[in-house]
C-alpha cells in the first residue's frame, strides 16, 4: 500500500515537473527568424543588414523583395512581421488596415532618369521634358527642347523607347509623384500612385527589369534607383530642380532634399523639394508594422524581436547606407522614428522603455 502510493505521489510530482518545465522551455525560447516583404529598393541595403544582424543576433530575417504593393498586401493579411514600402501609405490605405501602422523610415533614395544612347552621353533634363516624354507628347530624341538644352550633345533622330515599372511599386509612387508636382497635365490626367496607367511605353518588373530593359533597348529612356543605375554602370540624367539648379543625383544632394520639417507620422513626400542643392526626386523608404503588437496570438518575444531588429537598422545599422548609395537618416527624422518605435506596444503596454 505505501509502495503504492509512494510511485503514485513520484508520478505526479514527474508530470508536474515536466509540464512546469515545458512551459517555462517555451516562455523563453528565442526568436530565431522574422518574417517581410515588400520593396525592391532597399533590397541590397537590407539583405547587408540582415546578413549582420544575424551574425550578431542570431536571428534569420526573411525578406522577400516583391515590390511595395506585395509588402503592403501581406502586411494586411498578417503574414509578414513587417511590411516595406517606398510609398508611404494614403489615408485611404490606411483605413483598409485592421488596425493601426506605423511608419518607420529607413533610409533615403533617388529616382533617377537614365537612358540608352550612343556614347552615353550626360543629358540635362527639366521637368517638362520628362513629363512629356512620358506623356508620349516628345517621341524622339532629337526633339527641340532636349537639343536646345544640349546644344554640345549630337542627339539622334530615333524614337523614345519609353519604359516603366508593369508591377506595384513605391519607386512609381514617388516618379509619379514628382510629375504630379511638376505637371498639372500629369496631375489631372495621369496621377500618382504605386500603380498608373500609363500613356505610353513598355513594362519592367522591379528595378532591374527597368534597369535591364533601357540596357538591352537603344534609344530607351526609364526611371530607376540610384543604386540600381550605379550598380549597372547606367548613365543618369542631371535634372533641373525647384530652385532652377540643374542637379546631378548622388548621396549629397539626396541628403540635401530631406532638409524638410518631417511630420510626426514621417508621412512626407520629399519629391521637388524647395533645397536650392537638392535633387528633386528623392523619398524616404518605409518599414511598416502593426502598433499593436498582440494579434494572431503573436508571441511577446516575437514582437520585442521584430521592434528590436528596426531600432537597430536606424541606429547602428545606418553605417551600412553610404557604403551601397543609400542616404542616411537626418537627426530629425532619427527622433521621429525612437518616437514611433516607443509608440509600439503589445497588450497595450509598451515593448521599449
Amino acid at each position: 500500500m505505501k509502495k503504492s502510493l509512494f510511485i503514485s505521489i513520484f508520478t505526479i510530482l514527474v508530470s508536474v515537473s515536466l509540464f512546469t518545465g515545458c512551459g517555462k522551455s517555451d516562455k523563453e525560447e528565442p526568436v530565431k527568424e522574422l518574417l517581410g516583404a515588400g520593396a525592391t529598393f532597399p533590397y541590397p541595403l537590407y539583405s547587408k543588414m540582415f546578413d549582420e544582424y544575424n551574425k550578431s543576433k542570431q536571428i534569420k530575417i526573411n525578406y522577400q523583395s516583391i515590390g511595395s504593393g506585395g509588402g503592403i498586401q501581406q502586411l494586411t493579411s498578417k503574414t509578414v512581421d513587417f511590411g516595406a514600402s517606398d510609398a508611404f501609405l494614403s489615408d485611404e490605405q490606411i483605413s483598409k488596415f485592421p488596425a493601426p501602422v506605423v511608419h518607420i523610415p529607413t533610409c533615403l533614395g533617388a529616382v533617377v532618369i537614365t537612358y540608352n544612347l550612343e556614347g552615353n552621353p550626360t543629358l540635362k533634363f527639366t521637368p517638362d521634358i520628362i513629363s512629356d516624354i512620358y506623356m508620349g507628347k516628345i517621341k524622339n530624341w532629337n526633339d527641340e527642347k532636349i537639343t536646345k538644352l544640349n546644344p554640345d550633345v549630337k542627339l539622334p533622330s530615333k524614337e523614345i523607347n519609353v519604359v516603366h515599372r508593369s508591377d506595384g511599386s513605391g519607386t512609381t509612387f514617388v516618379f509619379s509623384t514628382y510629375l504630379t508636382r511638376v505637371s498639372d497635365e500629369w496631375k489631372k490626367s495621369v496621377g500618382a500612385g504605386t500603380s498608373i496607367n500609363w500613356p505610353v511605353g513598355l513594362g519592367g518588373k522591379g528595378n532591374e527589369g527597368v534597369s535591364g530593359l533601357v540596357n538591352q533597348t537603344p534609344g530607351s529612356i526609364g526611371y530607376v534607383e540610384l543604386i540600381y543605375a550605379l550598380q549597372n554602370k547606367l548613365p543618369m540624367g542631371t535634372l533641373q530642380n525647384k530652385s532652377g539648379n540643374f542637379i546631378v543625383p548622388s548621396l549629397k544632394s539626396t541628403n540635401a532634399a530631406a532638409n524638410s520639417t518631417i511630420p510626426d507620422d514621417t508621412r512626407i513626400s520629399l519629391t521637388n523639394s524647395d533645397a536650392a542643392d537638392g535633387y528633386p526626386i528623392v523619398s524616404f523608404t518605409w518599414i511598416l508594422l502593426y502598433k499593436e503588437q498582440k494579434y494572431d496570438n503573436r508571441s511577446e518575444a516575437k514582437a520585442k524581436a521584430v521592434v528590436n531588429l528596426i531600432w537597430w537598422m536606424t541606429h547602428e545599422g545606418q553605417q551600412y547606407n553610404e557604403a551601397l548609395s543609400y542616404a542616411t537618416l537626418t537627426p530629425e527624422a532619427v527622433k521621429k522614428v525612437e518616437t514611433n518605435l516607443k509608440s509600439i506596444t503589445y497588450d497595450g503596454k509598451p515593448i521599449l522603455q
